[in-house]
C-alpha cells in the first residue's frame, strides 16, 4: 500500500495531479479543495489512499488526514465508491461536511451529484457514531493548531473546568479565531466559561 506520495509536480489539473517520484511518474486522483491548496509548486506531498478493482488500480491523494480520513469513511459507507467520495469531498471544506453529518443534514449530501435520498441517510446513518468518535475536523488538522488546542484545554481542565464543556468552547473560539495563541484561547474561555 502506497501511503504517501513526495515529488516534482509534473502535471496539474482539478480532477488529478501526476507526482514524478524517482523517474515513476504517478497519476493521482484529487478532490478540487486539494487542488485549490497544492499551488504551483515544483514539490509536492499527497497522502494516498489506493483503490484496486478488478478492472484498475487506482491512487486517491489528499492535502491532509483529515481529508484523507473522510474519504476512508465515505468510502466504506454501501453504496458509496472512490469517485463519489471524491465528489463530496470536492462539494466543501473538510469540516462542513463532518458537521452535515454530525446534524443529520441529507439534505446536504442530497445537493452533490450522484447521491439520492437513501444513500444520503445511509451517509449519515453509518458515519454519524463514527465520526463523532473520531473528532475529525479540519480546524485541527495541523500540528499548531493540535497543540494550541491541547495546551489550552489541559489548561482549562487544571483550572477545575468540565473537559466537555472546556473542549467545546475551545474548538469555538479556534474555528471563529484562527489566528489566536494559547493565552488568547484561556482568555477568551475564562470570561465564557
Amino acid at each position: 500500500m502506497i501511503a504517501h506520495l513526495n515529488g516534482k509536480l509534473v502535471e496539474k489539473s482539478p480532477t488529478h495531479v501526476v507526482l514524478e517520484c524517482n523517474g515513476v511518474g504517478y497519476l493521482v486522483h484529487i478532490s478540487l479543495n486539494t487542488y485549490s491548496q497544492i499551488g504551483s509548486n515544483e514539490n509536492c506531498k499527497l497522502l494516498t489512499e489506493m483503490i484496486v478493482r478488478e478492472d484498475a488500480q487506482l491512487l486517491y491523494g489528499f492535502i491532509n488526514s483529515v481529508e484523507k480520513r473522510l474519504f476512508q469513511l465515505l468510502v466504506s459507507v454501501s453504496g458509496i465508491g472512490p469517485a463519489t467520495a471524491i465528489l463530496v469531498l470536492s462539494s466543501a471544506e473538510a469540516n462542513e461536511i463532518h458537521d452535515a453529518i454530525l446534524s443529520g443534514d441529507a439534505a446536504w449530501f442530497k445537493n452533490v451529484k450522484g447521491i439520492g435520498p437513501k444513500s444520503a441517510q445511509r451517509i449519515i446513518l453509518e458515519l454519524k457514531d463514527k465520526v463523532s468518535k473520531e473528532n475529525i475536523h479540519s480546524d485541527f488538522s495541523s500540528t499548531i493548531d493540535n497543540t494550541i488546542r491541547n495546551e489550552a484545554l489541559s489548561a482549562l481542565v487544571n483550572l477545575g473546568f468540565v473537559k466537555n464543556q472546556a473542549e467545546k468552547l475551545v474548538q469555538k473560539v479556534l474555528k471563529e479565531n484562527s489566528d489566536y495563541q494559547v493565552e488568547d484561547v484561556i482568555k477568551y474561555a475564562l470570561k465564557n466559561l
